[in-house]
Formats: structure tokens, sequence, C-alpha cells
């Protein structure tokens, strides 16, 4: 199963509309006969892929895959549940069950009345985290929105007058680049977009064509190959969209706060003191100290070269 996630982390960015689900297939003599991942565009699923490699081999065999195989017609292609059990494995682990109604267990009782026995839950965390752009946009109507922040010691992101290039290093800004190839659209506000005229590409050897799409937070002229949000709340638009990348300046950054939008922070800070400069920050609509506290946790934290990674999710109620 821990394959099957890191195969659906690779789909990550591409997938959309559609989950980034990973699946891989073991035959009885515990050889692996099948891998796949959800194809770009959202088709064919995972396990499509991985038992079209299978073939023959799938008859008899344990399928790992990160969502339960969806269970409902599609124009796009046939249910997944239909060619597993065409298949007919022994067994089906699966590391989550999908919350999509359309299928929402249907896939698990159709496998267990023929006969499949079906295991649910394993590594159903690794699952989760994989597949949390999905999940989000389908409980909030949204993609998931990751606001990412390179930041001095004292909290600046810029001198003031404005040069920002380059606060942290390049192990930092590589580790940005595989965020943005993680993406399936990088947004930026007008003033970032004026002053840097941003290319928001992926420029890491062998992941080019992994950039992605990308958006403008303005509410002036629209802009040739950008997509255009008039306000943060534009997000709930974006159907094609699973994971958000928010690159923009501090007033950007204070916009999607301002609103509560932001699941995710990761922030590169540099061992450096800046002093008079801008701030990451402006006002967020909190009024005192206590309500700003449980409203993050931290989940990671790594160094990159002389610089540090620190990434924070937002608490929210289930």
């Amino acid at each position: 199963m821990a394959d099957a996630v890191a195969l659906g982390d690779q789909a990550r960015g591409r997938s959309a509309p559609n989950p980034n689900v990973g699946c891989v297939i073991v035959s009885p003599n515990e050889r692996v006969v099948g891998r796949g991942a959800t194809a770009s565009g959202g088709r064919p699923h995972a396990e499509a892929v991985a038992l079209r490699q299978a073939g023959v081999r799938a008859m008899g065999a344990t399928v790992y895959v990160t969502l339960e195989p969806c269970a409902h017609a599609s124009q796009r292609g046939p249910a997944c549940t239909d060619l597993l059990l065409e298949a007919q494995p022994e067994r089906v682990v699966i590391g989550l069950r999908d919350p999509d109604p359309r299928t929402a267990g249907k896939g698990i009782r159709r496998l267990r009345r023929a006969g499949i026995e079906v295991t649910l839950g394993v590594c159903r965390q690794e699952a989760k985290e994989s597949l949390a752009g999905w999940l989000t946009r389908l409980q909030l109507g949204r993609p998931r929105i990751s606001l990412k922040l390179a930041l001095s010691i004292d909290g600046k992101i810029a001198l003031p007058s404005g040069e920002s290039q380059w606060i942290t290093g390049e192990d930092a800004r590589r580790h940005v680049h595989l965020e943005r190839a993680k993406s399936d659209m990088i947004l930026v506000g007008r003033g970032t977009f004026m002053a840097d005229r941003p290319r928001l590409d992926v420029r890491l050897p062998g992941l080019e064509e992994r950039s992605p799409k990308r958006a403008l937070l303005t509410r002036g002229e629209a802009v040739d190959g950008w997509k255009t949000l008039r306000s943060p709340q534009d997000v709930h638009g974006l159907h094609d969209v699973n994971d958000l990348l928010v690159e923009g300046g501090s007033a950007t950054a204070t916009a999607f706060l301002g609103e509560d939008l932001v699941d995710r922070i990761l922030i590169y800070r540099a061992p450096i003191i800046v002093g008079e400069g801008k701030s990451s920050f402006g006002y967020v609509g909190l009024d005192a100290i206590a309500d700003a506290h449980g409203r993050w946790r931290l989940v990671d934290e790594q160094r990159l070269g002389v610089d540090r990674l620190e990434v924070y999710e937002r608490v929210r109620e289930s």
C-alpha cells in the first residue's frame, strides 16, 4: 500500500478533476504484476492502468488501491469496480473509503457480494494526505489551498524597496519547484505580476512538463494565458483544480488568510535579518491574541541547505 500511495502522489497536480489514486497488484506468489496511477486529466483510472499491465495475472491476485474503486457510470470510461469484477482478484485492499456519494461504499459492497475479500483502512492516514486536494474540493467545494512564503528570520518578505530575490537559497527554491509540480494551478496577485512578470513554471530537469496552470488575483484587466480571479472566493469556481498554490506577496497572502481559505502554509525561512522591510501579512481579521491560538499545527519541518522549511496545516472541524 505504501507503493500505491507513492504512485498516487506522483499523479498529484495532473489528475484533476479526478482523485490522484495509486494502485499496485501483487500475484499469489508475491510478485508485483501491475502498477498504475490516475493519468493526466483523470482517465484512465489507476486500477485500469494496473489491470491492463497485469492482464490475466490479476486473477487470484491482491489489489492495493488508495481509494475505494469507483462504482458509478461515467461517459469517460468503465467503473473500476466492474473492471475488478471482470479480473477476479482474490482480495482488494483499500486505503480510504470513497466519500463521493456516487460511490460511497457501493464499490466495496459489490466486490464483497462477488466473493472478493475486501480490507479497508490500510495506510488510511497516508492515503488521506495523498488525496487531500481532491478531498478538500469534495468537502468544501474548492481546491486545497497552500500558501508559500519565503521569509527572513524576522518575518520579512522583501526590503523596503521591494527587492526579494533571493531570500532563500537554491535548495529551498528547488523544493518550491517540486511543490509547483504537485499543484494544478499557481496564483499570484497583480502586484507580484507587475513587479516580477513571473513564469511560475517548473524548472527541474525531467519535470518541466509538470508546470501548472497560472492564475491572477486582480480586479484589473485579464492577462492572456492566465485565469483571472476577482476575489479569493472565486476559488469555489475552480472545478478542475484539486491543489492550488498561492505564491503572491503580502496583499495576496493577507486576502486569502482573511477569508480563511488557506489550508496549508509553507514557510521557507532563511538565516538572514532584514530589519525594516515588507511584512509577510497585514490584518487577517483577528482582534485578540487568544483567537490566534489553536488555528494552526506544525506538521513538518526540515532543513533545506542553509534554510529551514516549516509546514503548517489549518485546524478545522471535521
